[in-house]
């Protein structure tokens, strides 16, 4: 048994193996296997196939700068993906205490507490003032 470990190190030395973005494919890849099988729709096998392969291509490949920066791009996407939530979720808390008004002189955001009727705005950055419902 330990021989073939040993034949199989050798054989990985070079290449770039597994990272990030092979285990969100192997993940996807349970997701399709999981939807054809309730669905018997030969688009998900077909889907497992492609899935499967990159990950043998990326995996056993030895441009591994190449593959570094695939996943590079993958960890990016994420990181944007996951930004954009956390800042989606933070406007949908800050909307009930407070309300964004946007200078129209400069299109500076400006956050106001809601509750307090008809009031004038101030812009920081511009100097505007300019009249608002809270």
């Amino acid at each position: 048994m330990n021989h073939l470990r040993d034949k199989f190190r050798r054989f990985m030395v070079g290449r770039y193996g597994t990272d990030e973005l092979n285990r969100f494919l192997s993940t996807l890849i349970l997701v399709f296997v999981a939807l054809h099988l309730v669905t018997r729709n030969p688009t998900f096998f077909w889907m497992e196939l492609i899935c499967l392969l990159l990950i043998y291509v990326r995996m056993f490949s030895r441009n591994t700068g190449r593959r570094f920066q695939e996943n590079q791009t993958y960890l990016h996407t994420c990181f944007q993906a996951g930004e954009r939530i956390r800042k989606f979720g933070g406007r949908l808390k800050e909307g009930r205490r407070f309300k964004i008004f946007k200078c129209p002189k400069c299109g500076q955001k400006l956050r106001i507490p809601r509750g307090h009727g008809k009031i004038q705005v101030h812009c920081r950055s511009c100097g505007h003032d300019f009249m608002g419902r809270s």
